[in-house]
């Protein structure tokens, strides 16, 4: 499978724009399609299964928009619900992740780290290790090259999806450098985006 985010300094930011300007083809697909993007959303995020028929309905319209980037979005009635880049591991909306927050496993930030997190930079190891969260991390520990949902000190709602560059326990003893690559975040172009129709 394709893996996004090898450069430890790649910025994956997937959504500064998002909209009919960025979208290259978006087309309904068979039935076929549909069940093996299912099946790979379900290996990726096994707790969702007795949700999936709520999410991606069989009978409702799949759509699979493809957008600069090489970013494909999966959408049911014109709505974005999972991406990913080329063949590269899917990951929800900021959405879907509001109405399913235990789907994938979780990271959270230290108060000083908000603002950058929500203007799309990368989390350094700093962000993650500080005394009011490192915790946590050290309780629900996460391997590398896994999507992660982003929560904040205090919070419990997400508020980006990111791609771990290092385990947490790499996090915790390096301290230093991209502990975590953030694809998507509140009030970027995709949050911004609730139906793409066109």
């Amino acid at each position: 499978k394709g893996r996004l985010g090898k450069g430890r300094g790649e910025r994956l930011d997937m959504f500064r724009k998002f909209g009919g300007d960025e979208v290259r083809d978006k087309s309904k697909i068979k039935s076929s399609q549909q069940r093996g993007i299912r099946s790979s959303i379900l290996e990726q995020f096994p707790k969702l299964e007795p949700y999936m028929e709520q999410i991606m309905p069989k009978k409702a319209e799949v759509q699979v928009a493809k957008c600069e980037g090489k970013i494909s979005v999966v959408m049911v009635d014109d709505e974005p619900l999972f991406y990913n880049v080329r063949d590269g591991p899917y990951y929800p909306t900021l959405r879907l992740v509001h109405k399913y927050p235990f789907m994938m496993p979780t990271m959270r930030v230290d108060k000083g780290a908000i603002k950058f997190v929500l203007s799309g930079a990368n989390i350094m190891c700093p962000g993650l290790t500080h005394a009011h969260v490192v915790e946590e991390l050290k309780a629900k520990p996460v391997p590398a090259n896994t999507p992660v949902v982003i929560l904040a000190e205090g919070k419990e709602t997400a508020l980006a999806i990111g791609h771990t560059q290092m385990s947490s326990e790499e996090i915790i003893s390096v301290n230093k450098n991209i502990g975590v690559n953030v694809v998507h975040h509140l009030n970027d172009a995709l949050w911004k985006c609730p139906k793409l129709t066109g």
